[in-house]
């Protein structure tokens, strides 16, 4: 549930909090595009490495941290899964460029982990729902969408809690094959399911009882500005944006960073 905590808002006051959601997640559309872009290692450890400054600037490195460690998992089955399919469809061989592949295309999901999480993590969903409303997108959805963002991190600790009820009464999660653990966990998804579904109808007569949609004219207590910082941080997301496109199509490609060699 750890990876979850890439989407879970945390309260602070730093330049990247302050930074307007539109800038921010331009930003995050300019880094998501720079990783689907390359496919080759370097430039895609470049792009990593050009995250965790952002990363110190918004004080979030405990909760990214908590972020990666959940993702190393998906991040490690990236990379196994590449290696065996690269190995029984090459003519049971392996190279030195299938694990460099393999290698880039676990980083890239690492990069659009961190992307996310510097989105999500510096972002209030207040905020998020007036930066939707600014770009016109219908209120119906932006309110889905808000409330959707809003309770994964609930719904991640209520699953964490009932794991622990679970552990408490003997249910052991880490023994026995894949097909056990997977039955294992059906006691901890039937009462997950079944107390979203009690929370949905809560929020729909809430939602009724405040005669949600009865009027089309909506105001709000504050209002997005964009200030000189923002414009800057949109200039270099542009610039940054640019320059990807430009090494990507117009220069030659970039030499591999392990030399050729059959593994197996």
């Amino acid at each position: 549930m750890s990876l979850l905590e890439g989407l879970r808002f945390t309260r602070g006051d730093s330049p990247l909090h302050r930074l307007d959601p539109r800038v921010k997640f331009l930003l995050t559309l300019v880094l998501f595009t720079m990783a689907i872009l390359f496919m080759d290692l370097l430039p895609l450890m470049v792009i990593f490495v050009v995250q965790i400054p952002l990363i110190m600037v918004g004080r979030i490195q405990r909760e990214w941290l908590k972020s990666l460690k959940g993702g190393l998992f998906l991040a490690t089955i990236i990379f196994a899964s590449n290696l065996v399919s690269y190995y029984f469809f090459q003519g049971r061989s392996l190279t030195t460029a299938n694990v460099e592949t393999a290698l880039a295309l676990t980083v890239r999901f690492l990069v659009l982990i961190t992307s996310f999480s510097l989105f999500f993590l510096t972002t209030s969903p207040d905020k998020l729902g007036l930066a939707l409303e600014k770009a016109r997108i219908p209120y119906e959805f932006n309110f889905a969408f808000i409330t959707a963002i809003r309770f994964v991190p609930v719904l991640a600790d209520e699953a964490q809690s009932i794991i622990d009820a679970q552990r408490s009464r003997g249910l052991e999660l880490d023994k026995g094959n894949f097909l056990m653990r997977i039955r294992k966990y059906i006691p901890i998804l039937l009462p997950l399911i079944i107390n979203s579904i009690r929370r949905s109808l809560e929020l729909a007569e809430a939602m009724e009882s405040r005669a949600f949609g009865a009027t089309a004219d909506r105001t709000n207590l504050y209002e997005l500005t964009m200030g000189d910082r923002d414009r800057l941080v949109l200039i270099i997301s542009l610039l940054l944006l640019f320059v990807a496109f430009y090494v990507r199509f117009f220069l030659p490609p970039l030499p591999p960073l392990l030399p050729h060699a059959i593994i197996v």
